[in-house]
């Protein structure tokens, strides 16, 4: 079997991938309009714009960026052409992780091998991933660190989970969560949060044992909310719901950023892991997933617990002096901010009340998220 080797990265370089719905201009519902939006990309952004499982959404990645700033106008400069694109098509760029009212049941999956043999793999399950996510690669500099890195983060991922959450609703109604897309993800059988290791060598055995044991065809069907990516050489984290636009997208991913440098610069000098017990991580990612950032966050040493708002500015005072470092502070300042309001998930289910109807608050939603070609 081939060597899995760690592409090294020596600065924390920052990667985003955001996956947006595609909505009909008219109706709001999902629509199938994948491939006439990729005919129309130009060259230079085809290998950024990528499409999804199913036909009603797509991803587009960012370039590899040394800062938050950067990232921002790689991803707004991609965004605009393919919202452009897609306008011309009577199509939308929808910015949530599930859709009100279009049932999974009507899309189609994108004609693709690979996704005719995952959908073969996962049937039922797989069909129902129409959910969209946004995703942070952050670089190190070795798979040992990446892994240490990645068992450090667990306790930090349901607070960004609950900063994220975007996905009150699932077919048609509204289901008590404020991230439902999570529920979805974690059907899979190689999605949610990942086990302890100790070491790269420890992940590289239980990869391999997957792949030869027939569980997994290739590396690329390990899907859990943080994971080593051993080509980009970095963390990627992945339970983020999509939010509800670009700005906020771009101030949880500085979060992100910010965390990983923060922890990888504690293992350097020196840091014991000892508060990362499996079960209140779960207790924490379940709070997060109902009550978004009213959760009840429980510390893991001390078993008290602060809302989720309270742990982002905990996050936000530890943070502050690594974010200078990064120059994104004024990404962080918004992450402070986002956490004293509603999130996105709350803001819609407020919308729905306020409107009475789901086109009413897709419509609404729209509005929020798109970007103006003269607006930062």
């Amino acid at each position: 079997m081939e060597k899995i080797k760690f592409s090294s990265n020596q600065e924390p370089t920052v990667g985003v991938e955001i996956e947006l719905a595609l909505v009909h201009s008219g109706t709001g519902a999902l629509t199938n309009g994948i491939l006439g939006i990729l005919d129309r990309v130009p060259p230079r952004y085809r290998e950024k714009v990528k499409p999804e499982l199913m036909q009603c959404y797509l991803e587009i990645n960012s370039d590899t960026c040394r800062s938050i700033d950067e990232v921002h106008r790689d991803l707004r400069e991609k965004i605009l052409a393919v919202q452009k694109i897609a306008e011309s098509t009577e199509t939308e760029l929808y910015w949530a992780g599930t859709h009100p009212f279009s049932s999974w049941k009507e899309q189609k999956p994108f004609p693709s091998e690979r996704y005719a043999m995952l959908l073969h793999l996962l049937q039922e399950l797989g069909r129902q991933l129409v959910t969209f996510g946004l995703h942070v690669h952050v670089g190190l500099e070795s798979g040992d660190k990446a892994i240490m890195v990645c068992n450090r983060l667990l306790k930090h991922l349901p607070v960004l989970l609950a900063l994220s959450a975007n996905s009150p609703w699932w077919d048609g109604r509204t289901t008590g969560m404020l991230s439902h897309r999570i529920k979805i993800m974690e059907m899979l059988p190689t999605a949610g949060l990942p086990p302890l290791m100790s070491n790269w060598s420890e992940y590289i055995w239980l990869v391999n044992h997957l792949i030869e044991t027939g569980f997994i065809n290739t590396i690329r069907e390990i899907w859990w909310d943080v994971r080593p990516h051993h080509n980009f050489g970095t963390v990627e984290i992945r339970i983020c719901d999509t939010p509800g636009c670009l700005k906020d997208a771009m101030a949880i991913a500085a979060l992100v950023q910010c965390l990983v440098v923060h922890l990888s610069h504690e293992i350097d000098f020196g840091a014991y892991q000892h508060d990362g017990h499996p079960m209140i991580i779960r207790q924490n990612k379940w709070q997060a997933t109902r009550y978004g950032l009213d959760a009840k966050i429980v510390d893991g040493i001390s078993l008290e617990y602060k809302s989720a708002r309270e742990r982002l500015e905990d996050l936000h005072h530890l943070l502050e002096p690594t974010a200078r470092q990064l120059d994104c502070l004024h990404w962080l300042e918004r992450v402070r901010e986002m956490a004293r309001k509603d999130n996105w998930a709350q803001r819609q289910l407020a919308e729905r009340t306020r409107l009475g109807s789901y086109p009413g608050t897709i419509r609404s939603m729209l509005e929020q998220s798109r970007l103006r070609s003269r607006i930062a």
